[in-house]
């Protein structure tokens, strides 16, 4: 193979290139440059910088695909979104940059300098546009073009360079490149949600790779190949990279203050407490004057307080108008349900399965909570379990019990559709005893009228006998759900003989009205519908043709 000799310098013009096999062909070499260095670790730099701008380039993908579930839920379509855009942009970039491989030592440098900008403030332009100005998708495919065409631009130029070291066979440069390249996306990949979402948070995480990323991609141009360079690009790039630096620092500085001024446009009410958890963002807001205090994850409404008795009441009393010695319920999370279910003292046992500890331990100790869930989780009859409950049920050994509530985040996105498939709720009737009874929220048979009778058909197809009710719960709307048992038509849906004193919306005649669905509303009116199934999660699909116009 020919080669550079010791002090960087090549001959113009044409380079025998020797084949694997020892053979060797003419072909036309990259015009050789000056080098700081031997061609060897000239090249050993040049690779550890396609390694690392690689990584950053998966980061900013993965980045991209975690904001667009944050905020609007929907994994996949959020993925297949990112994903097909890039990879169409790297190879729109890939094309465009032919033209500049005789400037490839600047281009490259001046292409890693605009991802490290774009890159590093993708997530906080992205929170903008969906808080401010709701062109969310617009801006998401703008970015995720923009930032794939860069990242396409960069091989051939970093080709062109490597070339200009040592010539080498064409395949076995390429080899090289993909090899470094390859490895840096799975590094990258690992460490977005391992190391830079724990320690850093998406906003920072973004924008510490930004800086990484311009820094290596300007050093590395500044430092080997500045004989390609005029001293006035020289000093140029070096301005360049300290603006950078130093524009993304102050970003940094102000990141809490631009989340929380940004978070707070997506809300009506002040926010009083917000974390981002290892599984949701949570948000508290509180209306002083009107007294209500509101709980969401993910952007996703849990509870109002002015009225979310009328929901737990409803999901509680009707189930417990049965066997209730020992109650499990999966999600529940915020401690109000189970408030409702210890209003009976001959209740023994009460399981709670939520998969977020953040909430559980809110709900025992944040007074936001606690003033509403009357302190139920500290109650010595209760255990809390945090824990998902798909995967608990599927793997732990449990006892038989009297009573189920399943009060499950809607089924928008595909970690929760899977909590309203036909197999979840068969690992459910697992773990009743022979007379106990299940209950399920199931959404607004108004708003989502497919979504909710589909997610009855789930619940017969598991083996269970269901009965409908919707009652009317303001801050939700029309809400229903779906009481079930082993045996018979379904059970009755009505108020227990003993119960506690003091309800105020669940009674007797409330739910011999519920059982009641208008014509347009009700089963005969959504025609054929299918239950979801863990490869088939059509709840998904019923569920995006819901709340349109509203």
């Amino acid at each position: 193979m020919s080669t550079a000799d010791e002090s960087g310098q090549t001959a113009a013009g044409s380079a025998d290139v020797a084949s694997d096999s020892g053979s060797s062909t003419t072909t036309e070499a990259a015009r050789p440059i000056a080098l700081p260095m031997r061609p060897g670790p000239a090249r050993f730099f040049v690779l550890l910088a396609v390694f690392i701008c690689a990584s950053c380039g998966m980061v900013y993908e993965l980045a991209l695909v975690a904001l667009g579930s944050y905020l609007l839920g929907d994994t996949i379509v959020q993925a297949s979104i990112v994903l097909a855009v890039m990879v169409f942009a790297m190879g729109v970039g890939s094309l465009a940059t032919k033209r500049l491989t005789g400037f490839a030592a600047v281009s490259f440098a001046l292409i890693e300098a605009a991802l490290g900008i774009i890159g590093g403030l993708s997530v906080i332009l992205l929170y903008l546009a969906f808080a401010f100005a709701d062109v969310y998708t617009v801006a998401m495919v703008a970015l995720a073009f923009v930032i794939g065409a860069l990242i396409g631009a960069e091989i051939p130029l970093l080709m062109e360079l490597v070339q200009r070291i040592r010539a080498q066979k064409a395949s076995s440069a390429v080899a090289d490149l993909f090899a470094a390249d390859y490895v840096g996306g799975l590094i990258g990949g690992l460490a977005f949600p391992f190391l830079l979402l724990p320690l850093l948070g998406l906003p920072r995480g973004a924008l510490a790779v930004g800086m990484t990323n311009a820094l290596v991609g300007i050093l590395i141009v500044l430092w080997l190949f500045r004989s390609e360079l005029s001293r006035a690009a020289q000093l140029m790039l070096a301005a360049l990279l300290v603006l950078i630096l130093g524009g993304l620092t102050v970003v940094w500085v102000y990141t809490d203050d631009i989340e929380v001024t940004t978070r707070q446009r997506l809300y009506r009410d002040p926010i009083v407490y917000s974390q981002r958890s290892g599984y949701q963002e949570i948000v508290l807001t509180e209306a002083k004057r009107a007294g209500d205090t509101r709980l969401f994850l993910n952007g996703d409404l849990q509870f109002a307080s002015a009225d979310e008795y009328r929901y737990h009441e409803s999901l509680v009393h009707p189930l417990l108008d049965g066997p209730r010695r020992n109650v499990l319920v999966l999600g529940g999370g915020d401690g109000l349900a189970v408030r409702e279910i210890l209003k009976y003292p001959d209740v023994e046992s009460v399981t709670l399965v939520d998969l977020d500890p953040a909430v559980l331990e809110l709900a025992k100790t944040s007074e936001h909570f606690t003033a509403f869930n009357d302190d139920s989780l500290d109650d010595p009859r209760v255990r809390t379990i945090a824990a998902d409950a798909f995967t608990w049920l599927r793997e732990a050994k449990h006892s038989a019990y009297d009573a189920v509530i399943a009060d499950l985040p809607d089924p928008d996105d595909v970690a929760t559709s899977k909590l309203y498939s036909i197999e979840f709720y068969g690992l459910i009737r697992q773990v009743m005893s022979p007379e106990a009874r299940l209950v399920v929220q199931a959404g607004s048979p108004y708003f989502a009228p497919e979504a909710y009778w589909g997610i009855g058909e789930a619940v017969a197809e598991a083996g269970l006998s269901t009965t409908p009710y919707h009652v009317d719960v303001p801050s939700f709307g029309d809400w229903g759900y779906f009481l079930a048992d082993l045996d018979g038509d379904g059970p009755e849906v009505s108020v227990p003989d003993d119960a506690p004193d003091g309800l105020k919306f669940a009674t007797a005649e409330v739910f011999a009205a519920s059982t009641t669905f208008p014509p347009d509303r009700d089963r005969a009116s959504v025609g054929k519908v299918e239950a979801s199934t863990l490869l088939h999660p059509r709840v998904l699909d019923q569920e995006r043709g819901a709340w349109v116009g509203y």
